[in-house]
């Protein structure tokens, strides 16, 4: 069995992380590291995603008013359409090699998303998909957002689960282009706060489970 590196990272820059991975995944490609997994927290932040040409759009946000409320934006390399980070909402990236038995982008997503659906079933919540569209979803409303890159088949970017997120902040953009849907949070469904680490743990857990590796801890300080 393979060994993923975990890296609790606390909160860090969107900016940061970026820099990070890039980092990392030129690391992987070399061999020089096993997998990874980045589990963070970013101060708010914007994203776009590379592919769609509506994502500026879809920030309902005047520059004006991120700038008061304290909000980056940043175009970034994932797929995807707009995205909100913020404090109370688990980031999840993970720089994995498919190589040579996982190549198969679709098939990627989707183990994504069955990690964090058996996540939020750990706390009694019954998520899943929609038809047609990335993510998990309780009924109608979005509790975590997938975008991914993969390059030479390593992966970055990832996910980010809504833990105890306020879900007023995602009034700042059309969240991923879906004007008909809503977004909650774990805190939301079970009533009461989920610590971020044990959120953490569920996630590591199932990740590990689907992609048949074996977690240990990387020895790091933040951002590093």
């Amino acid at each position: 069995m393979r060994p993923i590196e975990i890296r609790r990272l606390g909160t860090l820059k969107y900016g940061d992380a970026l820099e990070l991975q890039k980092r990392l995944v030129e690391d992987r490609k070399g061999d020089r590291i096993p997998d990874q997994l980045l589990l963070l927290q970013h101060p708010p932040v914007i994203t776009l995603g590379v592919k769609s040409k509506d994502a500026r759009a879809n920030v309902l946000a005047s520059p004006a008013d991120l700038e008061r409320d304290g909000v980056e934006i940043f175009e970034t390399g994932r797929g995807g359409d707009v995205t909100f980070h913020g404090p109370g909402q688990l980031v999840g990236y993970p720089i994995l090699d498919l190589n040579p038995d996982r190549r198969d982008v679709h098939k990627y997503v989707r183990d994504l998303e069955e990690a964090l659906i058996r996540t939020a079933a750990t706390f009694g919540v019954t998520a899943g998909r929609q038809p047609g569209l990335t993510g998990v979803w309780v009924g109608d409303e979005k509790l975590a957002a997938i975008g991914v890159r993969i390059a030479r088949w390593i992966t970055s970017h990832g996910f980010a689960l809504n833990v105890s997120t306020n879900l007023e902040s995602f009034n700042l953009i059309v969240p991923c282009g879906i004007t008909d849907k809503g977004v909650t949070s774990l805190s939301k469904l079970v009533h009461k706060d989920v610590p971020m680490s044990v959120v953490e743990d569920a996630v590591v857990l199932a990740l590990a489970e689907i992609f048949d590796r074996q977690p240990v801890q990387a020895h790091q300080s933040a951002g590093v």
